[in-house]
């Protein structure tokens, strides 16, 4: 299966990762030749993938908003789970993952595989269905970073019961009251962070399975936080646990 990958950043993230097959890079023939469209251009050539020029209007025909550049590319290259841990246990620090459960909005989900990629989570799992997959548009919303991400799709409860087999901690968000904030909570070792979906939040038998529920303190006047933000603070708040190890 084919599809056109589009934007500067993800067609030359997903050219540099080399992780697809690509079959052509198409750019818009009245366009400098710079930046990250000369490094994706210099990528295709290195790897003998044609490179050919195209008007306005056969861009558009791909994608409006397509910044002149369009790579025809393999679909996404999905990882097992045990892959995502093989890789985990390679790291030099305890494990990190992200589970996401039934997030049903691409950029939600591009959002939240963008901040992973940058606070270096070692795999992020997703349901095989009934949620968002990694699309092309997710790809551009993640601004490419799913291109250097391993993403498994598997039954999350099923993961859960996996990962805590590494000796790691599963905080599953949600903003009950009852819930823990971050400073109560040990994630100096192994964690895996569980993002519930936008509407309902963390299913009945997926919230039962995690160790300990946390929410994020509230300031404000509104009640709750976008699932792609809370998701993306609680992975920073991580993060920075991990830096004192």
């Amino acid at each position: 299966m084919k599809e056109w990958l589009t934007g500067r950043n993800p067609v030359y993230e997903s050219l540099r990762a080399k992780r697809r097959h690509f079959f052509n890079l198409l750019v818009q023939q009245d366009l400098r030749i710079e930046g990250r469209l000369k490094d994706s251009v210099e990528f295709a050539q290195q790897y003998k993938v044609p490179v050919r020029m195209a008007n306005k209007q056969q861009m558009a025909q791909i994608d409006k908003h397509s910044q002149g550049i369009a790579l025809e590319a393999s679909a996404y290259p999905y990882a097992a789970l045990e892959d995502l841990i093989k890789y985990s246990e390679t790291q030099e620090e305890p494990p990190f993952f992200l589970l996401l459960d039934l997030i049903q909005d691409p950029q939600n989900l591009g959002s939240l595989l963008r901040t992973a990629e940058l606070m270096h989570v070692h795999g992020v799992i997703i349901p095989s269905s009934q949620a968002a997959q990694v699309t092309p548009s997710v790809v551009n919303a993640s601004s490419g970073a799913t291109e250097h991400l391993l993403i498994a799709q598997y039954n999350l409860v099923q993961a859960i019961e996996r990962l805590k087999q590494m000796d790691l901690w599963v905080y599953g968000l949600d903003a009950d009251e009852t819930a823990k904030t971050p400073e109560k909570l040990g994630m100096k070792g192994g964690v895996a962070i569980v993002v519930g979906n936008e509407g309902e939040g963390l299913r009945s038998l997926v919230r039962k399975n995690c160790d300990e529920i946390m929410r994020l303190p509230q300031y404000g006047k509104i009640d709750s936080l976008n699932a792609a933000v809370a998701g993306s603070i609680a992975l920073y708040l991580a993060r920075q646990a991990r830096t004192g190890i």
